[in-house]
């Protein structure tokens, strides 16, 4: 099966997009759990970003996640060993975890496979609904941080433009992935609507925009220290 699998978007070097609204649905080996793969690079057990859908009582077998696994409830109710998590949760599974996914009424999830490795990182289960929002560096921008810890490089955060902000150009030096939760985000490439991927290569710059307002899932690939901090992160009032 590794063979079987063509590498997608596998060149980290490229900018990359995709509107997983125009995708179809994919098997997965579960017979029960279908996907809209983003990314993948190695086959079936390489690192992998996708969409992923479980159908009502679709499951895996317990299996474990080797460099991690990151999961982000987009609808319905995901559960594993641990608990349930309803839309909105975020999960950080680390490296070395081990559990039996499943979802009794069926969930849509935005993962990513074995791209956080260290066994030392800490296990994070967030539910972003109850979060509030914090204020960002600059008006019209606000966040809910999900993920930094020290020794590793990722920032994660959700981030909220109000209509018709507009950032000043950001430089990524490790470079950036987003996914459009809600509304739409612009660049000077074109408009990302909700459902869309974005991955930006390392060293590009982007000047991020909104007409109407979004709400995004962001990856950087290091904490840059840029405007997507909140006042309390960057230790300003």
């Amino acid at each position: 099966m590794n063979e079987a699998m063509p590498d997608l978007h596998a060149d980290l070097s490229r900018r990359a997009m995709v509107a997983t609204a125009q995708e179809d649905w994919q098997p997965s080996p579960s017979g029960t759990v279908w996907r809209k793969p983003l990314y993948r690079e190695g086959g079936e057990f390489g690192p992998v970003t996708s969409v992923v859908r479980y159908m009502p009582g679709g499951a895996f077998r317990e299996h474990p996640h080797p460099q991690g696994e990151e999961i982000l409830v987009l609808s319905g109710v995901f559960s594993d060993d641990s608990g349930d998590f309803p839309t909105g949760s975020w999960l950080f599974n680390p490296e070395g975890f081990s559990h039996a996914p499943h979802s009794t009424p069926g969930c849509d999830l935005l993962v990513r496979l074995r791209q956080y490795p260290g066994a030392q990182r800490g296990r994070r289960l967030i539910d972003t609904a109850a979060e509030p929002w914090r204020a960002g560096l600059l008006p019209g921008l606000w966040l809910k941080p999900l993920y930094v810890e020290t020794g590793y490089p990722e920032y994660v955060c959700l981030l909220r433009l109000e209509p018709g902000t507009e950032l000043p150009v950001q430089h990524f030096e490790a470079g950036a992935e987003y996914f459009v939760l809600e509304g739409s985000l612009c660049d000077d490439a074109g408009e990302y609507v909700a459902g869309s991927w974005l991955r930006l290569p390392a060293g590009v710059e982007q000047t991020v925009r909104s007409k109407a307002g979004c709400i995004a899932y962001l990856r950087l690939g290091e904490r840059s220290g840029g405007v997507f901090e909140s006042h309390q992160e960057n230790g300003t009032a």
